[in-house]
C-alpha cells in the first residue's frame, strides 16, 4: 500500500463499527475514493471531528492494490460547508451536488476541472441569489468532464448550426438541441431560446470566469435546468433524488 497525500470533499459518512466509520470523498488528484477511517467516530484522534459531509479537508490515506477500501489514517479539515442564510435550499443545493459526484464519477477517475467546479458551486450555496447560478453551472460542467454534456451549437438530429433569434427543442435521447424544421411531435421536448443555447455554452466552458458574468433571466434560468435534469437524469436512469427538494 501506497501513502497518498490531498484535499478532498467529503461525500458520504457511514458508520462502520462502534469507532470506525467509511468515508467517500471527491479528491483533487485522484478523483472519488471510499475509504475505512478507523476511529473515525471518536471526538479526538486523527481526524480531528473533520468527517462531516461536505467538508473540505487535507486527508492521507493508504491506497489498497486490491478492490478493497482504502485505509484513511488522516483528516484535516479545510472548510465546512455552512450555509449563511436560514434557507433549506442552499442546504439541499449541497446534498445534490454530492448525490451527482456520487452517482456520476468513477473511483480513482480524477477531474480537477469538476473538483473546482464543486468547491465554486459550494461557495455559491452560501447564499440563495447564487445558489441555482451554482447548480447549473455544476451541472454542466459535470456533464462535459464525464462526456455526456449535449450539443448547444449544432442540430443533433440533421447537423446544421443553431443561429440565432430562433427557437429549438431539446432532443435528450440524443444529447443535443434540435432546430425548428427537424422537431416532431413524437419528440421529448423542452423549448430552448437562442439566447439560452448561447448561455448553455457559456456556462459548460472551460473559461472560469466568463459564465461569471452572465446575468440570465428567470426564463432563461427555468430552460437552462430543464436541460440539465433531462440529461441528469436520462444517464441516471431516473431523477436525482434530491431535485424534489429543490424543486419544492
Amino acid at each position: 500500500m501506497s501513502s497518498e497525500k490531498t484535499e478532498g470533499l467529503i461525500l458520504r459518512v457511514t458508520d462502520f463499527s462502534e469507532s470506525s466509520r467509511i468515508v467517500v470523498v471527491f479528491t483533487r488528484e485522484f478523483g472519488k475514493i471510499s475509504a475505512l477511517a478507523k476511529g473515525g467516530r471518536k471526538l479526538k484522534g486523527p481526524f480531528e471531528s473533520a468527517l462531516d459531509l461536505l467538508s473540505t479537508c487535507q486527508i492521507v490515506f493508504l491506497r489498497k492494490s486490491t478492490s478493497g477500501l482504502d485505509l484513511l489514517t488522516e483528516a484535516k479539515l479545510v472548510t465546512r460547508f455552512h450555509p449563511q442564510e436560514r434557507d433549506l435550499n442552499c442546504l439541499y443545493a449541497g446534498y445534490y451536488l454530492a448525490e451527482l459526484l456520487l452517482g456520476l464519477t468513477e473511483d480513482y477517475d480524477p477531474h480537477l476541472a469538476l473538483y473546482v467546479a464543486a468547491q465554486e458551486a459550494l461557495e455559491m450555496f452560501r447564499t440563495s441569489a447564487a445558489t441555482m447560478l451554482g447548480i447549473v453551472r455544476f451541472e454542466l460542467v459535470l456533464l462535459r468532464e464525464i462526456g455526456q454534456l449535449p450539443d448547444f451549437e449544432f442540430c443533433a438530429a440533421c447537423g446544421t448550426q443553431l443561429t440565432e433569434g430562433r427557437t429549438f427543442g431539446f432532443w435528450v435521447s440524443e444529447g443535443g438541441l434540435i432546430c425548428p424544421e427537424c422537431q416532431r411531435e413524437d419528440y421529448t421536448q423542452i423549448s430552448i431560446h437562442a439566447g439560452t443555447a448561447a448561455a448553455l455554452k457559456l456556462l459548460a466552458g472551460e473559461s472560469e470566469h466568463a459564465w461569471k458574468r452572465l446575468a440570465l433571466t428567470q426564463q432563461q434560468l427555468k430552460e437552462v435546468k430543464h436541460v440539465t435534469t433531462a440529461a441528469i437524469s436520462h444517464i441516471l436512469g431516473r431523477r436525482p433524488k434530491m431535485l424534489k427538494y429543490l424543486d419544492s
